[in-house]
């Protein structure tokens, strides 16, 4: 992983020039910004937390513990293979435009839209899961009923917030990341140094890495297993932030690729360490998973820690899932940003719009966080509405990391190395992206419980369904305003049109 002969490192706004596009945004972030980014989006203390209980129906301990391990080898393959392909296109666009470098206008098209069904889907997962904790801290400190239309309007609320925060510029954008990777940090340590030191009992090691549970209806161990990595693979998600936010990263060529791997890898570790902290804390099992709280490790606080601490740490959890959020409206908006400016979607004209003041895009963060109200409305009729949510944003964005990848292992010789590259490994790792990938993507769009109901259905395979139904129809209304502009480097995807019969 060195520097590449073929793209050396250079000024990143002629970097950008070269690649089509006018530099309005502010490149006001460093390279650990960048990284905080996307470990503030990954966000161990909202995806562990929020799906945990989730975890414990689907497989149990062992699943969470072992589940965590290997998704998170196979993540870490999935964005060493991006970060490559990040280094050589450093733009807001991110995915679609390497795709639409790489494989032509229609790859990007729909990877584009992939790309922003989970980037808004992720951000109505994480603010609804964060107004969930905040009902049960309100819960425990006021007598406060979290009912569902309450909750609906905590999460409104926390829309709000993030997107007034965004309205500031990138700079609060990123000294925020900044404190949430340290807050994230400290805030695994103090969880899990609290429940391990004050409860007076604790599980057994053979009983956190070996216990199954089957609360899913589903008589196969295996299948339970396997929907079981949505934990895992939910929180894995995000990291393509640092790609999103590069046209305003200082040498994004190499910080946004390090910015990935290095988020991606944080996160796997300091997950375990969480995961393993809570499951070893359980006191009573059934009690957890049907708690009152309807947030199963604020009740593993409450009964190691009474409620003084339970309510200390929740506030800790709160504040995390809020600097998650925060980072995923910033990522959102520029996917929207991007993709608008390059005609994709309906009123794009308006929705590139930035600030003159703060160098931000306004429209984009409007829109970003008024879609991912409507996303979670169905929370309010449907108690598995939520885990939907999840899978939305899972079914989304995990094919949309794929396709730059196996496009890129398709261009072969043809694809310019940026800065940041994989040297003699690219191929093999991104080959095994591409297939773990291609597996998780089938396994989640399959029911999670049974019997399946209206209620308990997956709504994912739907919602994958919908969105490239509308891309399609939409491509015959936009396809003559979509379009990436020509780079000087654009022999690679005028090769791919060629190859495709486009130009």
């Amino acid at each position: 992983m060195s520097p590449s002969p073929e793209l050396p490192q250079q000024d990143e706004e002629r970097r950008l020039r070269e690649l089509g596009y006018r530099p309005v945004l502010a490149r006001r972030m460093g390279g650990f910004g960048n990284f905080a980014i996307s470990f503030s989006v990954i966000s161990i203390l909202s995806g562990c937390m929020t799906l945990y209980g989730f975890g414990l129906n689907t497989g149990g301990p062992a699943v969470m513990l072992w589940g965590w391990a290997g998704v998170g080898l196979f993540v870490l393959c999935v964005g060493l293979a991006l970060a490559e392909v990040t280094s050589a296109y450093p733009t807001s666009g991110a995915l679609y435009y390497m795709a639409d470098r790489l494989g032509g206008r229609r790859w990007g098209w729909y990877t584009g839209w992939l790309n922003l069904l989970g980037l808004l889907g992720a951000i109505a997962g994480i603010d609804y899961g964060a107004a969930l904790f905040t009902g049960a801290f309100a819960d425990l400190q006021w007598g406060f009923v979290p009912t569902p239309g309450r909750t609906m309007l905590i999460f409104c609320a926390i829309l709000l917030l993030h997107a007034v925060l965004n309205l500031f510029g990138v700079r609060v954008v990123s000294v925020l990341n900044s404190v949430s990777v340290w807050w994230h940090l400290a805030g695994v340590a103090l969880i899990v140094g609290a429940l391990a030191i004050v409860p007076d009992h604790h599980r057994s090691p053979s009983f956190v890495f070996t216990t199954f549970v089957n609360g899913t209806g589903w008589s196969n161990p295996v299948y339970v297993a396997a929907i079981g990595l949505l934990l895992a693979q939910y929180t894995f998600s995000g990291y393509d932030a640092s790609a999103h936010l590069s046209e305003e990263t200082s040498r994004a060529s190499v910080s946004a690729a390090k910015g990935i791997v290095r988020a991606i890898w944080v996160s796997w570790l300091a997950g375990f360490v969480l995961l393993a902290g809570l499951t070893f804390a359980i006191q009573d099992y059934d009690a957890t998973r049907t708690t009152a709280t309807g947030v199963p490790p604020a009740q593993i606080l409450l009964d190691g820690l009474g409620t003084g601490g339970a309510k200390a740490l929740l506030l800790v959890v709160i504040v995390a899932q809020l600097f998650c959020g925060n980072a995923e409206v910033a990522a959102a908006s520029r996917m929207v940003f991007a993709f608008s400016r390059d005609g994709a979607l309906p009123g794009s004209r308006l929705w590139p719009t930035v600030s003159g003041r703060t160098q931000t895009p306004v429209a984009a963060v409007w829109l970003s966080v008024g879609i991912a109200g409507v996303l979670a409305l169905p929370s309010l009729y449907s108690a598995t509405a939520y885990n939907a949510v999840t899978a939305i944003n899972v079914i989304g964005i995990t094919p949309a990391y794929a396709i730059p990848v196996l496009l890129r292992l398709r261009a072969g010789d043809r694809f310019r190395r940026g800065p940041w590259h994989l040297g003699r490994w690219s191929r093999p790792v991104g080959w095994v992206a591409v297939v773990w990938v291609a597996c998780v993507t089938v396994l989640f769009c399959l029911p999670q419980s049974s019997p399946v109901t209206v209620g308990t259905m997956n709504y994912a395979a739907v919602a994958l369904a919908v969105v490239l139904l509308l891309a399609s129809v939409w491509w015959y209304v936009a396809r003559r305003s979509y379009g990436t502009p020509t780079a000087a480097y654009g022999s690679d995807r005028d090769q791919a049109e060629l190859a495709e019969g486009i130009i």
